[in-house]
């Protein structure tokens, strides 16, 4: 089973690698090698998320490892201070172990001690596991977002999803 953290700048380096590869899945919003930040601009991106009281960036560890993470980013407009963004990716060889959910478990927790109301995520509509993951984890999907990213030269959708706490 992994444990559950807060990322810290010294994560930076394996969370990059771990953040390519869940991008050669073809699920996340970038393509694998698109992302080009320096290993000092990664740690500064994790201070970033963290110094924030409403925004967290956990890092999943096996063995030492970082193999997964969750980002719930949270914007400043006081209108919608309630709510954060999520972004959840884990390592292909730990997919389906029970990393994603553990990581939501945390989530869960944090939410609670942060104040937020609602948490929302897009997804995919063919990444048929995420989208397991995220009703199980108590999401549902209030919109369909057409046509919403090319990948390779075929447009897919996007789920909406949210939960409300």
């Amino acid at each position: 089973m992994a444990t559950i953290r807060k990322a810290v700048r010294t994560d930076a380096e394996q969370l990059a690698k771990v953040m390519e590869n869940a991008e050669e899945s073809g699920y996340m919003l970038f393509n694998p090698g698109e992302r080009t930040l320096s290993p000092a601009a990664f740690a500064d991106f994790i201070e970033a998320i963290n110094s924030k009281e409403k925004s967290r960036l956990f890092v999943a560890c096996r063995n030492g490892q970082v193999v997964g993470y969750l980002i719930a980013q949270n914007d400043t407009p006081q209108r919608i201070a309630h709510r954060a963004y999520i972004v959840i990716g884990v390592h292909k060889d730990c997919r389906g172990r029970g990393i994603g959910k553990v990581l939501f478990l945390h989530l869960e927790k944090w939410v609670k001690k942060a104040g937020l109301h609602r948490l929302d995520l897009t997804v995919i509509s063919e990444n048929k596991a995420a989208v397991a993951l995220y009703k199980k984890a108590g999401f549902v999907i209030e919109g369909t977002k057409r046509d919403s990213l090319l990948v390779g030269n075929q447009f897919v959708d996007e789920y909406y999803m949210a939960k409300l706490l």
